[in-house]
């Protein structure tokens, strides 16, 4: 028994709607929590549901695959869940957010709600910031397809003539939120704070817009496309450093033309408008979303800066590690003993300390690393093209086909190039998604070695919104081999085998389903055995299988997964031992931990991959046990805070509904905040 993926990415996404819904969350918070439900659904229907229609088109009623539905019958459930969500989430803000702003004196206004003093004022504004950067369509003569760009919002405008002299027209107008910014904080006047958006601020000068034509009445609605997003890159083996770069630009391009995929309206547009702009856009075999007035709410994260200290999270400033602190340099401390790091507890600054410190160390040659989505202004690559400056070697796996993050990754590359840094971009059709940097330092007439291991990005931004680990080590088991990784990487040159890492798509899989295997051997035995596993996404097929043999088997296995999971937990009979949560709170869950009894001497793993098909055989991943006792500690005890959590950890059942935890008479845990007061328990144990 499996669910199916796109279905189960959905209840994740409600989870995420959960937390807007909340009204315990700060008021700013649950507007950002509409934002992010809001881009990942557009992310869904770019990727996923792009990538059902494909199949689609080749055979509409046959089943996916053995444990997969149709994608008519796919596509019919993800409909009628993503209108339910789209209703819950226009509620909510309607109903909820908008009269808990205006409680605070904000008002988020429309043209309707102007006086003639504010209306002069935004006209003014739409005069000088907004009119430049407008290009209207007019469709009812129109006899070519107009094509809409994907996520920009646009306005269907009808025209009409009072003295019926003229017949209506229709047009459409990009809204240029990419220019112009989407909203407009009107000046004080009265101690009220007034918001308008940039469509409201259109919509009122529309007459202004199309003067030229004479007419006196005017109405407007919302409406946004969403299209294939996924890159077409051909395979080619031969030159593919050479040509890489060329057919990635060239793919992005493409990106823009992708077939629509979803088409979201104003619920309250005229049939007949509807019907027209439909056909005029030649929209078919497409979602029909029907929604609110406004749309593309991703442009929410950057809703203004305005309300009071309690309607926003309360500060939580990253947690001192003061051992590196009080360090005359970084390498001191990993030659003690390995350092764990957990973002975005503890700065990720402490790896730009390292990397910093390594472009002007006078004893260090080498620094390989492998990127996967980079920052737009990226400390990590500044400091990787200091080091070249200071006569460094520097050997770059840049990843140039993580999604969405190409352009940035083409930039860095080029910047990287220019400087002087070997720039690999790894193997034909398979994406390299671990994270880890080496360090070559000459030492006492010898070549010391370091190494960072993360199972995040090396971001700068996202490490402080993305919860993860990172480890600097110098253990020479690990070192050699990531060497091994490196060689297989940077040379494509394969030595002998992994003895201490899990390499996909080398031994990864193999091994995970070994592990589950001697878990059961060893509860067969009389031995301890259990699993506990922390991951984005549980997909893979036969993962899932051995999951349910191990639970057959009378094993404990908790699972705290954040997002997909196919998995059903909770069967008698298959799967009645396994316990699924998901936590949803202010970061986003993104380490992988992995942990199993081996019967007493339990093995600690963190990844950068999740068990899923394409991270297990498709990807390049890496996955590191923990031989330090301090650090192995510290994970464990941070998993069991998060197994602990009755405040924002949501048990997913058989069913599969999202099931908030209560926490009842007992002390709420969240696992979040614990976890903070622990690592800042644990500093100022270390003092």
């Amino acid at each position: 028994m499996f669910k199916d993926r796109e279905i189960s990415w959905l209840h994740f996404n409600e989870r995420v709607l959960q937390e807007a819904e909340n009204p315990d969350i700060p008021l700013m918070e649950r507007i950002k929590f509409l934002a992010i439900f809001s881009s990942n659904l557009d992310e869904f229907f770019r990727v996923r549901v792009a990538q059902i229609r494909k199949v689609q088109r080749v055979n509409a009623r046959k089943p996916i695959s053995d444990w997969q539905s149709s994608p008519d019958e796919i596509l019919a459930e993800i409909q009628r869940l993503a209108v339910n969500l789209q209703d819950r989430f226009n509620d909510n803000y309607e109903k909820d957010i908008l009269p808990r702003l205006a409680a605070k004196k904000i008002f988020l206004i429309n043209e309707t709600h102007l006086d003639d003093e504010q209306k002069n004022t935004v006209k003014e504004y739409f005069r000088m910031q907004v009119l430049a950067n407008l290009f209207p369509v007019i469709l009812d003569d129109l006899r070519h397809t107009p094509h809409l760009r994907d996520r920009s919002i646009y306005l269907a405008v009808h025209m009409a003539d009072s003295r019926n002299i003229m017949p209506s027209r229709h047009a459409i107008i990009e809204v240029p939120t990419g220019i112009v910014n989407r909203f407009y904080v009107l000046p004080k006047t009265d101690g009220n704070t007034r918001i308008i958006c940039l469509e409201d601020i259109i919509r009122l000068s529309l007459g202004r817009i199309f003067q030229q034509f004479d007419y006196d009445q005017f109405e407007a609605y919302t409406i946004k496309i969403t299209r294939d997003a996924e890159l077409s890159i051909e395979k080619d083996e031969t030159d593919y450093a050479v040509t890489i770069l060329d057919r990635i630009q060239k793919s992005i391009k493409q990106r823009s033309r992708g077939l629509p995929t979803r088409f979201v309206y104003d619920e309250n547009i005229p049939k007949s408008m509807l019907d027209l702009v439909i056909k005029k856009l030649d929209l078919k075999n497409v979602n029909l979303i029907p929604g609110g007035r406004y749309h593309n709410f991703k442009d929410f994260m950057d809703f203004p800066k305005v309300g009071d200290p309690e309607d926003y999270y309360e500060s939580m400033p990253p947690i001192p590690v003061k051992e590196i602190d009080k360090a005359k340099t970084v390498f001191d401390v990993i030659k003690a003993h390995d350092i764990l790091l957990h973002h975005p507890y503890q700065s990720f600054d402490y790896l730009i300390r390292l990397l910093r410190e390594a472009a002007i160390d006078p004893d260090v040659t080498t620094i390989k690393i492998t990127l996967y989505r980079v920052a737009k202004n990226s400390n990590v690559v500044n400091a990787l093209i200091n080091a070249i400056k200071n006569g460094k070697t520097v050997v770059v796996l840049m990843e140039l086909q993580a999604r969405f993050d190409e352009e940035s990754n083409i930039y860095w590359t080029n910047q990287l190039q220019e400087a002087g840094a070997q720039v690999h971009f790894g193997k034909a059709g398979q994406k390299v998604h671990c994270k880890m940097c080496l360090i070559y330092r000459k030492e006492n007439k010898q070549i010391a070695k370091y190494a960072h291991l993360s199972t995040g990005n090396y971001n700068g931004v996202t490490s402080r919104l993305y919860s993860d680990f990172a480890l600097f080590t110098q253990d020479e088991r690990l070192i050699n081999d990531l060497e091994t990784l490196a060689d297989l990487l940077f040379l494509n040159l394969r030595r002998s085998g992994f003895k201490h890492l899990l390499v996909a798509p080398d031994n990864m899989k193999r091994k995970f389903l070994e592990y589950i295997d001697a878990e059961i051997r060893n509860k067969k035995n009389g031995k301890e055995a259990y699993i506990i596993a922390k991951m984005n996404s549980l997909v893979d097929v036969d993962v899932i299988k051995k999951l349910y043999d191990a639970s057959r088997a009378g094993i404990n296995i908790k699972l705290i997964i954040r997002g997909i999971c196919c998995l059903v937990p909770g069967v008698q009979g298959m799967s009645e031992n396994i316990e699924v949560t998901s936590i949803i709170d202010r970061y986003l869950e993104h380490a992988r931990v992995y942990i199993f009894a081996n019967g007493g001497e339990e093995k600690i793993f963190l990844a950068s991959a999740d068990w899923m098909t394409r991270n297990l055989q498709n990807r390049v991943e890496s996955g590191f046990p923990l031989y330090d006792e301090k650090a192995r500690k510290i994970v464990r005890n941070i998993i069991d805070i998060q197994l602990a959590d009755n405040t924002k950890a949501r048990r997913i059942d058989s069913s599969f509904g999202n099931i908030i935890k209560r926490h009842g008479d007992s002390l709420p845990r969240r696992a979040q905040y614990d976890t903070y007061m622990y690592l800042l328990q644990k500093t100022g144990d270390d003092d």
